[in-house]
């Protein structure tokens, strides 16, 4: 191969001189994303004791997690299960320095918690929140976390479906999770789900598979969901939520259809109706046989809660628990071809 020297500069033929690196339109939004976000995320390490053994002896043991720096004061939003038994939690910053951190707040329900860091303003590099009652099934996200231990690690991919639902170790199910196929693995739990605009849209919370490591099918909780308890995580320490007693409802282009009320609670307290279950007796041969069908037909369609529209689960919890306990709330629904408003008065969530 031939070089030719000019002055101190070898150029080889096929290698090209120096220019300005031309990143493709999608490669620019990835970096963009990462460079605004990446010193946002923190990596947190937790050392616990846990029973084992014929005697329950308490032996240490360690995790690793990921956390998304909410303010300048030091809050720091995780996973409940990155910092569940902790007896030390240590949190590494974007510039490699380490600083103790304690729990402000948990909500096992939701598996989010916000701990606090003890570490100078100016190393606080707060997140942008951004919305997920507009998300789209294969919108382009991004998820930044320390899967393995690798700090500030990105991966990019779409949401792959809405309105998951995603039980918890308290019997507690979690609604409106998105599921997307970004790489999710070990360590991720409690980073950030960002949207192309590097905002917030929610926090990686667990993954779907048979070894432990990302198969396509990630979960995020959304950020509608943790911008109503966090505020409450850091005043008090929980969240007491209002229950309006309505089990299950399905969605639909018009509103809620109502499936199922807590027997007893608000909603049929006030008289707001679901599926009702229908029991039958015929007659089949010699015998007397009792059937049961679930008739439809009669449930009650939500359409809005407080005066505003409901589109989904997340706009209705949205509605109800920005109430307290006690507090009356007007509950609008389209029956039999009818609109009605009905008062409902909340219980305390048990």
């Amino acid at each position: 191969m031939r070089s030719t020297l000019i002055g101190l500069l070898v150029v080889w033929p096929g290698v090209a001189s120096a220019q300005p690196r031309a990143f493709t339109p999608e490669e620019q939004t990835n970096i963009a994303v990462y460079e605004a976000v990446n010193r946002s995320v923190v990596n947190i390490n937790t050392k616990a004791t846990v029973a084992t053994g014929l005697f329950l002896l308490e032996v240490p043991s360690e995790g690793a997690g990921s956390g998304i720096v909410l303010d300048k004061q030091g809050h720091v939003l995780t996973n409940f299960h990155v910092v569940e038994g902790a007896k030390e939690i240590q949190v590494l910053l974007f510039d490699g320095s380490g600083h103790a951190a304690t729990v402000v707040g948990i909500d096992p329900a939701t598996d989010v918690a916000v701990i606090k860091v003890d570490a100078p303003p100016d190393l606080l590099q707060p997140v942008e929140f951004g919305s997920s009652a507009d998300l789209k099934v294969g919108q382009r996200v991004f998820a930044i976390g320390n899967p393995f231990g690798l700090e500030r690690t990105l991966t990019t991919g779409i949401i792959s479906s809405l309105n998951r639902s995603l039980p918890t170790r308290t019997g507690r199910t979690i609604k409106s999770i998105i599921q997307t196929d970004a790489a999710i693995n070990p360590g991720n739990s409690g980073g950030p789900l960002l949207d192309s605009g590097s905002r917030l849209i929610g926090v990686n919370t667990a993954i779907a598979s048979r070894t432990g490591q990302s198969s396509g099918v990630g979960f995020a909780i959304p950020v509608g969901t943790v911008a109503r308890i966090v505020p409450q995580l850091i005043r008090q320490g929980k969240v007491i939520r209002p229950d309006a007693g309505i089990a299950r409802v399905y969605q639909s282009d018009a509103g809620l259809v109502v499936a199922t009320l807590t027997p007893g609670g608000p909603a049929e307290r006030a008289g707001i109706r679901g599926f009702k279950v229908i029991r039958e007796r015929r007659r089949q041969g010699p015998f007397m046989v009792e059937t049961e069908r679930v008739d439809r037909t009669g449930a009650d369609l939500i359409v809005a809660v407080a005066g505003q529209g409901v589109r989904n689960a997340d706009d209705f919890l949205s509605a109800v628990e920005s109430k307290n306990p006690g507090e009356q709330v007007l509950i609008t629904v389209q029956r039999e071809g009818h609109r009605l408003d009905i008062p409902l008065v909340l219980d305390a969530e048990k």
